[in-house]
């Protein structure tokens, strides 16, 4: 008897030793822990039904909004996520990933962040420097990046300054070469002639080429590629299985949404997702709730407290956050490590949009609340940007404005080249 129970206990010794071997070969492959693998989210466990929808805000009648919204000519499809006191409370998808088709949008429909990647690459550094990895306030120069200032101000610009815009270049430096399929390190290079709006490191002025730079110094600060370095420090730890970078980031995915102009279904174009620290990422509407709420602080150690507050604290004042009266409601825009921040009915608000042709997303939320709101949609239609001002409208009790009244919204007018139809 005795020598069974060995040989059984030998027998499990043997089989626990290779499954910790098999776990670490993998995490080693895959660059975040297995159990992100092995538990995903299960459907049934998200907040999609109207029985679902749990809290101070007004879910059933904003679904009311949002799928009128989504209705729209100039809407294809639309996914929208709400996280309310810490807790993602509301999922809900609208319309199609392609209208030739007809597919419906679902909670694992993977869209195009666009711009709101910035605060990746912003949450990164700050992670990085909390653990003593690199200096934020130290000049870009004691990095080897492809980056040259006007002025050799890459000398004397810090990290901080570079992730938070005040490199001094005009806006959106040569962002039409990169369109036009030109290699984003030669353009770094080439910035050094490029025009100034203001003296380096005195004003914000808007980059996606230059900030990419980061991505370079991130790699090199991590020994890895800058989207393995995000990937095992950010995304894997927070079961983000669907966040990926890249083209096939977004078309490796089993359902992913299509780029749109009203009808027409547009060609992909790799432009942005080559700066991958500016607009590389893409995902589900889960996993973009699931980062919203790292933000919030409900992840530490992944995110600390203090990795978070220097990332999003305001360095230097911005122009006017979108347009109309969502410009005059939003005071005091200021930008940090790759985030924004405004203040808005005297509640300070944190947050990003992104903008790529066919597609628009955006992340607004109330750190001390602990709510906001993540949304992505696959045309170019910029009023879905109202929608997380509405929901926290709802939150907050007050008189809820008429974001998403479409009453006196004029429809589009119908393409000039189609023929008449004959009775």
């Amino acid at each position: 008897m005795r020598k069974f129970l060995a040989l059984l206990f030998g027998v499990a010794a043997l089989l626990l030793v290779g499954w910790y071997g098999y776990r670490t070969l993998v995490e080693q492959q895959v660059g975040f822990p297995l159990s992100a693998l092995l538990e995903p989210e299960r459907k049934s466990s998200l907040p999609t039904e109207p029985d679902d929808w749990q809290g101070k805000i007004d879910y059933r009648n904003l679904d009311r909004d949002f799928a009128a919204m989504a209705a729209r000519p100039e809407m294809a499809g639309l996914a929208i996520a709400i996280v309310e006191d810490g807790e993602i409370r509301f999922v809900r998808t609208y319309g199609v990933t392609d209208k030739r088709s007809g597919e419906p949008v679902t909670p694992q429909t993977v869209f195009r962040w666009a711009s709101v990647s910035k605060g990746v690459a912003g949450s990164l550094a700050a992670k990085l420097a909390t653990e003593g990895t690199l200096n934020l306030e130290a000049p870009l120069s004691g990095w080897q990046t492809s980056l040259r200032l006007p002025k050799s101000a890459e000398m004397r610009i810090s990290l901080a300054q570079l992730l938070s815009h005040q490199t001094g270049l005009t806006k959106n430096s040569y962002d039409n070469k990169l369109e036009d399929g030109e290699s984003p390190s030669l353009l770094r290079g080439q910035l050094s002639v490029a025009p100034l709006k203001c003296e380096p490191g005195t004003c914000h002025s808007y980059q996606n080429i230059a900030f990419d730079a980061v991505s370079e110094i991130l790699g090199q600060a991590t020994g890895t590629l800058y989207s393995g370095a995000v990937r095992e420090q950010l995304f894997g730890p927070l079961g983000m299985s669907s966040a990926q970078f890249g083209r096939i980031g977004l078309t490796g995915a089993e359902s992913w949404a299509r780029p749109h102009r009203g009808d027409e279904v547009l060609t992909l174009s790799e432009s942005y997702w080559r700066v991958p620290a500016a607009a590389g990422v893409n995902s589900d509407i889960v996993d973009m709730a699931r980062w919203m709420r790292a933000q919030m602080g409900v992840d530490e150690p992944i995110l600390s407290r203090e990795t978070i507050a220097i990332a999003q604290a305001p360095l230097v004042r911005t122009g006017r956050v979108y347009g109309g009266d969502l410009a005059r409601a939003l005071t005091t825009p200021s930008y940090g490590l790759g985030w924004r921040s405004f203040n808005y009915t005297g509640r300070q608000l944190v947050g990003h949009s992104g903008a790529v042709d066919g597609y628009r997303a955006t992340m607004i939320f109330d750190p001390a609340a602990r709510t906001g709101v993540v949304a992505m949609w696959n045309n170019g239609w910029g009023r879905p940007f109202t929608i997380p001002f509405a929901v926290l409208d709802s939150y907050y009790g007050q008189s809820v404005s008429d974001w998403l009244d479409l009453s006196e919204v004029p429809l589009p007018a119908p393409p000039t080249d189609v023929p008449a139809l004959s009775n």
